[in-house]
């Protein structure tokens, strides 16, 4: 027996989602109550340059957005974790993979970036990633 999957989403919908998800909170809020499984959705920018509203948050140090989209159950990346400082993440990551200093995100956009893009906030992570050997 097979499950029945849901209808695939409006790609129209998921490009405005992770469009405005690089800066447009209410608009993202507004997206994600008509359509909550937009919370995890993919939009291919084209060459394989796939990113999902949390991508586009933390590459543009969109903290509030991040926060609001993983308090919806968006998944944790990377890219994010570095952008919000959360160092223990990052550590752990590089940790098991120290290759991962040198990765990069939606756009090509280096793990580093995304930290730079956290502030005050991301810092330690910052720190870390500059003292990794590359």
């Amino acid at each position: 027996m097979t499950a029945e999957r849901p209808p695939r989403l409006d790609p129209a919908l998921v490009e405005a989602f992770v469009r405005n998800a690089h800066g447009d909170l209410g608009e993202v809020q507004r997206l994600l109550a008509l359509e909550p499984a937009l919370v995890n959705a993919a939009w291919d920018w084209g060459g394989g340059d796939w990113e999902t509203g949390l991508g586009a948050a933390a590459h543009m140090g969109e903290r509030e957005i991040a926060l609001f989209l993983l308090e919806r159950d968006a998944r944790l990346d990377l890219f994010a974790a570095a952008m919000l400082g959360w160092v223990d993440v990052v550590r752990a990551a590089l940790a098991a993979r120290p290759e991962l200093r040198d990765a990069r995100g939606p756009h090509g956009i280096p793990l580093l970036v995304h930290a730079r893009r956290g502030g005050d906030e991301a810092r330690e992570v910052a720190e870390l990633l500059e003292a990794v050997p590359a």
